[in-house]
Formats: C-alpha cells, structure tokens, sequence
C-alpha cells in the first residue's frame, strides 16, 4: 500500500459536519429564527484561526501583524463610513454600524492573522504583501481585475433579470469603498483562513491533495452560504442557482487565490460588488 495515497476518512468526516450544519440551520430555520450560515462558519472559521495563533504565533513574522492589523482598521473604518453596504445584524444581536465595523475589523484581524501563521507552513494561499512583494501584489491586483470584469458585467445583467428591477446608479465613491468590505472579509475569512484551517486537518490524511479537497469545501461553504434563505423557501432552486454562481463566480477566485495570491482573489470579489453597488443592487 503505498503511504502517500490520500485516505478519505478525514475529508469524508469533515464534508459530513459541514453538510449536517447546512440541514441542521435549513431546518431550524424553517420553524424559527435561526443564524445565517455565514454567521456561523465566520465564527468557526475566526475560532479556527484563533486557535493557530495560540498555537503557532512564534510563526509570524513582525510584518504580518502589521499586515492583518491594517487589514482589520481599514475594514473597521470603512464599515463605519459604509453607505451600500448593510450586513445582516450578527446573529440578531449586533446591529449598529459601529457594533458592526468592531466586529468585522477585528474578525479580518483574526482570520488574516491565521491564514498568514499557516501560510508561514506551507499553506495553500500566497498573500504577496505578507512578503513585502508590493510589485507583485499590485500586478496580482490587476490581473484579478481583469479577470472579474467581463463577470462582474456579467453578474450585473443577472441581477437585472432575476431581481426583475432596472439599474439604478450610484454613488461610485460610495461603491468602490463598500465594496471592500465583502471583497477583503469574505476571502480573507473564507479563501484564507478556512481554507488554510481545512488543509492543515487534510494534509496529513491526504499529502498532496489536502490543497485542493480542502479548496473545494471551502468554496462550498463560501457559495452555498450565500443562499442560505433560499434553502429554506425551495432547497432544489438553491442548489441549481448555487451551481450556476460556484462556476462563474466562485471557482474563479478559488483559481486565483491558488496559481495566483490573495489579492488577485480579492481583486477579483472586489470588481464583482463594487459593479452591482454601483448599479444598486
């Protein structure tokens, strides 16, 4: 038997508990109020990345808690100043702009601070800037961008069609700002630390391909989440349109993030918001 071949038992154990969450909050959801799934997998992904730090702190280097630092205030401040973008109130209990901006700025410092200790290991997700590569953060930036505006046009026109209302423009400041606010915490959360968090379980049980099996559940946490109100209404709908958004906007920042960095994935998310804020939706 040969040693490196991958053994599934772990990824198999992990993809249950992740399905057993997406039923378990369907159902409860159907009877009472109950936290959105995104609520729920940021707080185990920030729990996660909490307990990296605490393990391998000695890890980081100077820069990246200056990094996950900046990451976290600039999050705080714009959530602040945030005018297109209203989170849902965080598991019904913070609802404020300012309870709001304190718990996505320090959420971004958590989970930034734990994808990069595992980084720091041989992670899955290069952050550039963590490697003062600003040359090379900057044409990653680009490249995201290139990539995801043919898609965030795109993405535009669908919610035009399935929103069945016409566009209606907004503030463009007002839009590119708050759209940093989905684009930097979600794949700071999602595509580094979860990400990270799942191949740091994987890796020994599957040497080789912890990558990509840990990429793929995190990306499937991160799209199906999106639709977690419509699992309720009609769960065959939600997985068709969940299907539909994975391809054009969920498997393209994955593939970024992996061959490319962070910060082309968040380029790329970025272009997507700040294009549907721009057109109110």
């Amino acid at each position: 038997m040969n040693d490196k071949a991958p053994r599934f038992h772990v990824f198999i154990l992990l993809a249950a508990g992740i399905l057993v969450i997406f039923i378990g909050r369907t159902v409860l959801a159907a009877q009472t109020d109950a936290p959105r799934l995104f609520h729920l997998f940021d707080t185990l992904a920030v729990a996660g990345s909490l307990a990296v730090l605490l393990k391998d702190y000695q890890k980081l280097r100077r820069g990246d808690w200056l990094l996950a630092a900046g990451l976290g205030a600039m999050i705080g401040v714009g959530m602040h100043f945030a005018t297109l973008y209203s989170p849902y109130p965080f598991f019904g209990i913070v609802r404020s702009h300012a309870g709001q901006a304190w718990l996505r700025g320090i959420f971004t410092f958590i989970a930034a601070l734990g994808g990069l200790a595992i980084m720091r290991q041989g992670g899955p997700v290069l952050f550039r800037a963590a490697n003062r590569d600003a040359a090379g953060a900057g044409r990653e930036a680009l490249f995201g961008l290139a990539i995801g505006l043919p898609l965030a046009v795109l993405n535009v026109i669908a919610l035009q069609y399935t929103q069945g209302r016409p566009i209606s423009w907004q503030s463009p400041a007002a839009a590119l700002l708050d759209a940093l606010q989905p684009a930097v915490v979600e794949e700071v959360v999602y595509r580094f630390a979860l990400w990270g968090l799942l191949w740091l379980i994987l890796r020994s049980s599957m040497p080789g391909a912890a990558a990509w099996y840990s990429g793929a559940l995190a990306l499937l946490v991160h799209n199906f989440s999106h639709f977690d109100d419509l699992f309720v209404q009609s769960p065959l709908t939600a997985i068709g349109m969940g299907l539909v958004v994975l391809i054009f906007w969920g498997l393209p920042p994955t593939l970024l993030a992996r061959y490319r960095s962070l910060e082309a994935a968040i380029a790329f998310h970025w272009i997507q918001d700040a294009a549907r804020f721009l057109a109110g939706f």
